[in-house]
């Protein structure tokens, strides 16, 4: 039966070139892709659709649209879904996902490095194969504009747990260099799948940056959060409580370690006090975890004061996590889930060095965050949610 359904599609794809002549590639080659990519997930399940066996691997479900750029215009195939502990994304569309994201990222850098039309062309046709002028280019470098924006404005809906982290970047203001502060959000759906909900880069105080950054967030209809992940930014707490106020906030565990650094008397006890903070992370359950707080705090009494004062006051702010499925409490105790969307902006951003102003630092940083979430959207969930 398999068998007859592929020739059935290579059949009608066949049908569609001698119909349609070369207009009819690119339906020709959406029908192939489409049925490749079916098998392949087949392949991944180790089972075919609806087969009872033993070996199956996970679940299908259904498809999401792809627009990919070829060399016959655009295509958007069927990209078929699974659910279940099984990584799988069809190998048949990553070299065009590579080209396309090359084509974004390529025009987004020549805002910040001033990189000419023509030369953006010949990197263009290199990196993606790409036969494009330098008209084209100029179109694209406006319509990629829209799309950033349709992208940072899209509509949100229901998510369960919400990481927001900022990173700095330089950017020229009337003459003088200053620091801009580029803040990003990180959902996680009742699916237990990654999104980056949304970008934001301002030169304003850091409060009301947080404030108008999360307001949007409601705004684009952003609802259901249970649990809220960030660093200990001054700003971003008074946020919270304004935008966000009652829902559980857990402080980032790896930061809170580093930030108690200031606090140890002598350099040679460093060491030992971040142990002894671990160990109070590492524990079983919330219990356990404030027993070894008070076992901390009570250890440095008299050769730290200031520091177990400190411990007493802060570490309680970083165990909300134990309130969690003890599956989740690993990759939702730190903000670390961010920080490989901050390697890959700095990877971006370091080239640059100096950007000409906010406008185009947002837009690098959106093409590139926009294409990691659609990575993780068509990809393995983060987490693994009980139905």
């Amino acid at each position: 039966m398999t068998h007859q359904n592929e020739n059935s599609q290579n059949n009608t794809a066949v049908q569609h070139i001698l119909d349609n002549g070369l207009d009819g590639i690119g339906e020709a080659i959406r029908l192939v892709i489409d049925q490749a990519m079916k098998i392949e997930r087949s392949h991944a399940l180790q089972a075919q659709p609806h087969e009872r066996t033993e070996k199956r691997q996970g679940y299908a479900n259904g498809f999401k649209g792809k627009t990919v750029s070829t060399r016959v215009g655009d295509i958007r195939f069927s990209v078929p879904q699974v659910r279940g502990d099984v990584d799988f994304y069809p190998s048949a569309l990553e070299k065009g996902l590579r080209s396309e994201r090359a084509l974004k990222l390529a025009i987004a850098e020549m805002y910040v490095q001033g990189v000419s039309t023509r030369k953006v062309t010949a990197v263009l046709e290199q990196l993606c194969g790409l036969d494009i002028s330098s008209t084209q280019v100029s179109q694209a470098t406006a319509e990629m504009d829209l799309e950033l924006a349709k992208w940072r404005h899209r509509p949100l809906g229901q998510f369960k747990y919400l990481i927001v982290d900022a990173r700095y970047e330089k950017v020229r203001i009337d003459g003088t260099v200053r620091s801009c502060a580029v803040l990003i959000a990180l959902g996680v759906d009742a699916k237990g799948q990654r999104v980056v909900l949304g970008v934001s880069a301002k030169l304003s105080e850091a409060e009301i940056h947080w404030r108008d950054f999360l307001g949007s967030l409601q705004e684009r209809g952003l609802h259901g959060l249970e649990f809220i992940v960030s660093d200990h930014h001054a700003g971003l707490r008074a946020a919270l409580a304004a935008r966000l106020p009652g829902i559980p906030w857990q402080r980032c565990q790896f930061h809170l370690q580093q930030n108690a650094m200031a606090h140890v008397p002598k350099v040679h006890m460093r060491e030992e006090v971040a142990a002894d903070i671990r160990t109070i992370f590492h524990a079983s359950d919330l219990a356990e975890a404030r027993r070894r707080l008070q076992s901390v705090a009570q250890k440095y009494r008299e050769s730290a004061p200031k520091l177990a004062e400190w411990i007493e006051a802060n570490a309680p702010e970083a165990l909300a996590v134990f309130n969690l499925p003890e599956t989740h409490r690993k990759k939702l105790r730190t903000t670390n889930s961010l920080e490989r969307l901050n390697k890959e902006i700095k990877r971006r951003t370091r080239v640059a060095t100096l950007f000409p102003n906010e406008k185009s630092l947002e837009r690098l940083v959106t093409a590139l965050l926009s294409e990691i979430s659609d990575e993780w959207e068509t990809g393995k969930n983060y987490l693994t949610m009980k139905n």
